[in-house]
């Protein structure tokens, strides 16, 4: 009676434990199929690629946007497409560190005005997908990025604007891409350009001033960038020490402060809300490596450049706006390239305006450029404070 009651007993628990294994494998097989379901349209992501969960970009502050993908080279990359899609486009192109989001001030003067704005994140920024490696990442790859998405797009009649590293790739998909182009807006930016060995003497020589400077902590680049923001006129030696200490220190970082680069270099004050958006892209600093590497990368397509500047800009026929910030001391040297290569450029100055014209004076500048497509005349402005 003791042995029947015992075998009762464990057929029990035996029963129980099927039971509860049974109710697990219920709810799993859901999950797995509601996730099958959500990722069903998203191709695999690559190794060695991150993409940022969409958690992170949800209620962020003045950024109603809808997201628009496409896959190019295996990468999913994002792009905003605000506007009439009859219209003549706008392709606004972000710089370091930033993505898309700096230009939320900006686009809804532009549809407003009846334009098709696209704004794309680069790879490695925003939402689009980012390599881990550093060393994934290359000057002419993201050239051939954004130069596939305009060309997918088939964008026609379009405006372009650049800055920060917005122009130095933009401006390379305008010249190897002219007959989609009605006209060039550039603020803050350049196209950095030596021809033969000079080029590669100074990519080199760059290289060499990197693994000399090691790495160079936040507080080591603050106080050489503020020796040369601070003051009207930098010297070339000052402008030359801060840039070889930002490229070391970007290049050498395990997890920069974008939130610090943009108010330090920019001389700004982001409010909280505003520094999560920016920091939304990077939940570690594994998904960085897109900024870390950036700057190093800048003189790494001199000559090309410089074959592009004699053949397409220096013959430029069509409407070139040129609209630097009056505090800007980031990229005012290549200012004089615009100034003395491009026949005839319009040029106006944003006074009181720094690097991140989007975040100080995007609606203004805007504006601007509305009338500067509209074929009127344009003047600069002063920043209200």
């Amino acid at each position: 009676m003791r042995k029947g009651s015992s075998l009762q007993l464990n057929l029990g628990i035996m029963f129980k434990k099927i039971f509860y294994i049974f109710i697990l494998l219920i709810f799993l097989s859901e999950n797995i199929l509601a996730e099958i379901h959500n990722t069903k349209d998203e191709p695999n992501i690559l190794p060695g690629v991150l993409r940022t969960p969409d958690s992170r970009f949800e209620n962020l502050i003045d950024y109603p946007f809808e997201p628009n993908y496409m896959i190019i080279d295996g990468l999913r990359i994002h792009y905003l497409d605000e506007g009439p899609k009859d219209a003549d486009p706008i392709i606004l192109f972000h710089g370091e560190p930033t993505w898309s989001y700096l230009f939320r001030k900006m686009i809804p003067v532009l549809t407003e005005a009846g334009h098709r704005v696209i704004v794309p994140d680069m790879v490695g920024f925003g939402k689009s997908d980012k390599f881990i490696s550093k060393h994934d990442y290359s000057y002419k790859h993201h050239i051939d990025v954004m130069k596939e998405l305009v060309m997918r797009l088939d964008l026609k009649e379009a405006t372009h604007f650049g800055q920060d590293w917005g122009g130095l790739v933009g401006l390379r998909v305008v010249a190897e891409l002219p007959d989609r182009f009605a006209r060039v807006v550039v603020s803050n930016t350049g196209m950095v350009a030596r021809d033969g060995f000079r080029g590669w003497l100074f990519e080199n020589f760059v290289k060499i001033l990197v693994w000399w400077h090691g790495a160079i902590t936040f507080e080591e680049l603050k106080a050489a960038s503020d020796e040369v923001l601070t003051i009207e006129n930098p010297s070339p030696l000052q402008g030359a020490r801060m840039f070889s200490k930002w490229i070391a220190h970007s290049y050498y970082a395990e997890d920069m402060d974008v939130v610090g680069i943009i108010e330090n270099f920019g001389r700004i004050d982001l409010t909280d809300e505003e520094a999560r958006a920016y920091e939304a892209p990077y939940p570690t600093g594994e998904y960085k490596a897109g900024a870390h590497v950036w700057p190093y990368l800048i003189p790494t397509q001199l000559s090309e450049n410089e074959k592009y500047w004699v053949k397409v800009y220096e013959k430029w026929d069509k409407p070139f706006l040129v609209a630097f910030g009056s505090e800007e001391r980031v990229t005012i040297r290549m200012k004089d390239d615009f100034l003395n290569r491009i026949p005839n450029p319009t040029v106006v100055t944003l006074e009181r305006a720094g690097h991140f014209v989007q975040e100080e004076v995007g609606p203004e500048l805007a504006a601007l450029m509305n009338d500067f497509i509209a074929g009127k005349p344009v003047r600069g402005f002063s920043r209200k404070r």
